[in-house]
């Protein structure tokens, strides 16, 4: 999974370097400005992966192999209901990205070409979340890997044909996005559909009040678990721009080191989710602590492992993503807070994993809420204080507090979860 995880930077990259050189300052400027405004969108919706990869395995689990494909059908059901209603509402949330973003002309007349093609994409981008959760949910990540290559791979082949040999630009890029999400829904379906095992199960079983009320307030709790996670990163930018350009540039480029590791540990949450939503499923306590404190143990192997590489290749990574001297020498200075970020918030992304896998959905939008409220008032307090030191401190708070609190409560919800089973 983290092999699968770390294809999709590349898409980003891929449209960046299409742009960069068949257009102008303007039309890259509103390539990233679209490109921010669909990460924060479909960012908040990957909940629709996320609840599926916990209610599959736990399905699997408990051996009920009919209602893991009616949990698929109701994901994909919620998936193109989703992605239709962003097309409807495209001009809203365009507009609102530009109120949030405030670009200049030129370069909100490409975005806003750019996201309303993209915009096409939503159902498709949408279900493959669905059919990534289920894959995962059923143990099969070699299966979920070979997707996401066809799913990248096309989407980049694609927006190299058309953006780059057709000369269609920022049209031609976001339209490679749309066919290459297409292209990927079309190899999910047959994927899933080669694991489904006797018949489908009957509308009233897709459409059971409770399964899809169960659906519905996972899918909502993560949502909210999502949005805080998001307005913390967006804090963080915030205040980081109260200290000047160069302050913020080296800022967002340490960020930038934190987020592709980010990559590394999103793999061993995975693996936490289908894992422990499996044990709960079959109700094996034993099972479930031994992936607790497994995958525990590879996520801080992980985190120090990344913090490691940070802290000795920091000089050179620093010097490959700027040329400016200024901002060099600004990010060389806050360099060792960057390289404790992915072993300080290991914990926290084990810990979501299994908070998905069980379904433990509430406690884990509340332990956020109460994390997000606290880095709030240490970023405005230390960051008065301290000036940008503080305010890494604050976010290394944030990190570990997320990891620690749910760790805290981890043995009242396993209590709960596995009373009456064996142990």
């Amino acid at each position: 999974m983290t092999l699968a995880f770390l294809t999709t930077p590349l898409l980003g990259m891929t449209d960046i370097a299409v742009i960069g050189r068949v257009g102008d300052a303007e039309m890259l400027g509103g390539l990233v400005v679209g490109a921010l405004i669909f990460d924060f969108v479909f960012a908040v919706c990957n909940f629709l992966r996320a609840g599926t990869t916990g209610l599959t395995a736990q399905a699997v689990g408990a051996g009920r192999p009919r209602e893991t494909e009616a949990v698929f059908l109701r994901a994909a059901v919620l998936s193109v209901g989703i992605g239709v209603a962003l097309i409807l509402c495209e001009p809203l949330v365009m507009a609102a990205g530009l109120v949030a973003i405030a670009p200049g002309p030129a370069v909100a007349e490409a975005a806003s070409t750019y996201v309303f093609v993209r915009m096409f994409s939503a159902p498709f981008a949408f279900l493959n979340y669905a059919i990534l959760g289920s894959v995962l949910g059923r143990g099969r990540s070699g299966l979920a890997l070979m997707l996401q290559i066809v799913l990248n791979g096309t989407n980049i082949a694609l927006s190299i044909l058309f953006g780059m040999v057709f000369g269609w630009g920022i049209p031609g890029v976001a339209f490679g996005t749309v066919c290459g999400e297409a292209a990927g829904c079309a190899a999910g379906l047959v994927a899933v559909a080669s694991l489904r095992s006797g018949r489908l199960p009957r509308p009233g079983e897709i459409f059971e009040r409770a399964g899809f009320r169960q659906m519905l307030g996972v899918n909502r709790d993560i949502m909210i678990r999502s949005f805080c996670l998001l307005a913390g990163f967006l804090l963080f930018t915030r205040l980081s721009a109260t200290f000047g350009p160069v302050t913020l540039a080296a800022n967002g480029l340490l960020m930038h080191l934190f987020s592709t590791g980010s990559y590394f540990l999103d793999g061993v949450a995975t693996a936490s989710e289908q894992l422990a939503g499996i044990a709960v499923g079959a109700r094996r306590r034993p099972a479930f602590d031994r992936t607790v404190s497994l995958t525990c143990l590879w996520g801080v192997g992980v985190g120090l492992g990344l913090a490691v590489v940070v802290f000795l290749l920091g000089d050179m990574l620093i010097d490959f993503l700027t040329t400016d001297p200024a901002v060099r020498a600004s990010a060389r200075a806050f360099l060792a807070f960057a390289a404790a970020t992915p072993l300080v918030g290991a914990l926290a992304f084990v810990m979501d994993g299994i908070f998905i896998g069980a379904t433990w959905s509430r406690a884990m939008r509340d332990m956020m809420v109460v994390s997000l409220a606290v880095f709030v008032a240490l970023g405005y307090g230390l960051t008065s204080r301290f000036g940008n030191q503080g305010l890494w401190l604050a976010f290394e708070i944030f990190l570990g507090l997320r990891g620690f609190t749910l760790l805290a409560i981890l043995p009242s919800q396993r209590r709960r979860t596995f009373a009456g089973a064996a142990a």
